[in-house]
């Protein structure tokens, strides 16, 4: 017995030095492989999670699945503009050498999750470990956390470097400050990184040139015709695919024209940089019938996929600046859009999250109107917001804040409604950006953390930056009556039912003092006036 533990141990250590000896050539002949993954926005060949890719054995997946078409209803362009992009990407990779394993929406055994086809792809390739770069989602971002419990694969998660401002910057800023404001997240962003800069003072002398950039157009002014892109044959492949897969989602897929490679929105980047931005600036807030896109870059979706860095974009701006090519109140105006904005809301989204999601500080409870999906309004500014929102997948700025936004905040729309139409209905709405755009801004839903006032505003003010006015079955002049403007009563209803919450706002100032002039019995007369309104709009839905 002992002999042969004698010469069972001696076996054993002999195989141990075999195994010691052999191990290093085993590695060398089998190298460590790595599943990269690359989500639908994160388009960029910079990608944090594609940096040290060794391309003779690693392999990057893709995946469409159904669970992120469906999550709401996307408009058709925005499933279109967003699938053909991925596929147009993994196009790139493969022509470097890359092994992209890409599954596409109908593939065989397809699970319809991302942990699904993750789960899949490592049954078939069988990597070392999993590098994904974080997501610009919160319900995405958890499902990546989740991953490193649920696999047996090591799965690293590695910080997105795309932006101005980590989200540990942001959370350091903020945490700093009894209250947010963009404009002094942005300066600081100028200062660091040196954009419209002049020894260490703002281009100019002035940070903001807001005041400049909120002109009418003129009524002779020709809207200028915009650089679009004609579907290829993948992005009409794409089009089939979801014409016959979502045929019930919302929009129009007939003007899609949207830019789906890095080589065609570097072309829309330069087209609103040379022919479009010098008047921007002036008419960044105007509005015209007909004209959805009037001087606005239309470059969102390209930034928010990854196909453009907005370090590049802000860059080009100065330069056209800097060249004597655009005004600074124009750039400035851009700039502020990109490096101000669109950073300030991430930061707001990642800092606040979950619980920003339920945010009702307004406590607005009326369902949507049915016409925010079918554009049946009389009223001719969300008529011809929504037409071309369903047309283009697009509305700028203005229409949305001052429009859609505007009427849900003062007809009292539970923000998670409007909300979720958002997120579905634009080919640029990521939740990371609409969210805090929508309950931040549009409806005042944060009751503050973001924005300094609600942005209510009467028909005036639809009047004074647009023509839509002077073709709508109301008259913007009458305050009360069957025929003024609903803008005009449900603006006034919305002050007196908020008056608790919102009086002691100074921004409200002058608009309480005006109420407190008012007899109760005038008062009961509006809130009557929009109740019986807002009322006849839930019974035609």
């Amino acid at each position: 017995m002992g002999a042969r533990l004698a010469t069972g141990e001696v076996l054993l250590a002999t195989l141990q030095q075999i195994t010691h000896v052999l191990w290093p050539r085993a590695r060398a002949s089998h190298p460590m492989s790595v599943l990269r993954i690359v989500l639908g926005d994160q388009l960029s060949a910079d990608l944090t999670a594609l940096a040290d890719l060794d391309e003779q054995h690693d392999v990057v997946l893709m995946m469409e699945v159904l669970e992120e078409c469906t999550y709401v209803p996307h408009h058709k362009q925005k499933l279109v503009l967003v699938l053909s992009a991925m596929r147009h990407f993994a196009q790139t990779l493969r022509a470097r050498g890359v092994a992209v394993d890409y599954v596409s929406l109908d593939a065989a055994s397809q699970t319809g999750s991302l942990t699904g086809e993750v789960e899949r792809a490592i049954a078939r390739h069988q990597p070392d470990r999993i590098v994904v770069t974080e997501a610009s989602e919160w319900r995405v971002q958890s499902s990546l956390e989740s991953w490193a419990t649920r696999f047996s694969t090591p799965v690293e998660i590695r910080a997105d470097a795309r932006w101005f401002a980590s989200r540990a910057r942001f959370a350091e800023w903020a945490g700093a400050r009894r209250s947010w404001r963009m404009e002094y997240f942005y300066r600081e962003m100028r200062r660091e990184h040196g954009i419209l800069m002049n020894d260490g003072q703002p281009a100019g002398g002035q940070w903001n040139y807001d005041q400049a950039n909120r002109k009418r157009l003129p009524a002779r002014t020709v809207p200028p015709v915009r650089l679009r892109f004609p579907p290829d044959v993948t992005t009409l492949e794409v089009m089939a695919l979801v014409t016959q897969r979502f045929p019930e989602h919302f929009g129009q897929l007939e003007n899609f024209g949207w830019p789906v490679t890095r080589v065609d929105a570097l072309r829309a980047l330069d087209d609103f940089v040379a022919q479009h931005l010098a008047r921007y600036g002036d008419y960044q807030d105007a509005m015209k019938a007909g004209s959805p896109f009037l001087f606005h870059s239309l470059l969102a979706p390209a930034l928010n996929l990854g196909l453009l860095s907005p370090f590049e974009v802000c860059r080009a701006a100065e330069a056209a600046w800097q060249a004597g090519a655009a005004p600074l109140n124009a750039v400035e105006g851009f700039v502020r859009q990109i490096l101000g904005w669109r950073e300030y809301v991430r930061g707001v989204y990642w800092t606040l999250m979950p619980g920003y999601a339920d945010s009702n500080a307004l406590h607005a409870t009326r369902e949507l109107p049915a016409f925010y999906w079918t554009g049946e309004t009389d009223l001719h500014c969300l008529r011809e917001a929504i037409a071309s929102t369903s047309r283009d997948a697009y509305a700028h700025h203005i229409q949305r804040l001052m429009l859609t936004g505007n009427f849900a905040l003062l007809a009292g729309i539970a923000p998670r409604e409007i909300e979720r139409w958002y997120l579905a209905v634009y080919a640029d709405a990521f939740e990371w950006v609409e969210m805090p755009n929508t309950l931040g801004m549009a409806v005042f839903a944060d009751g503050g953390k973001m924005a300094s006032k609600p942005y209510a505003a009467s028909g005036a003010y639809i009047d004074r930056m647009s023509d839509y006015c002077a073709d709508c079955a109301f008259d913007v002049r009458q305050k009360t009556g069957p025929q003024a403007c609903p803008f005009n009563y449900l603006y006034w209803a919305f002050l007196i039912r908020q008056k608790d919450r919102l009086s002691s706002n100074p921004r409200l100032a002058m608009p309480y003092r005006t109420l407190a002039g008012w007899a109760p019995e005038r008062q009961a007369a509006i809130l009557a006036e929009a109740t019986a309104f807002l009322d006849g709009l839930a019974a035609r839905a």
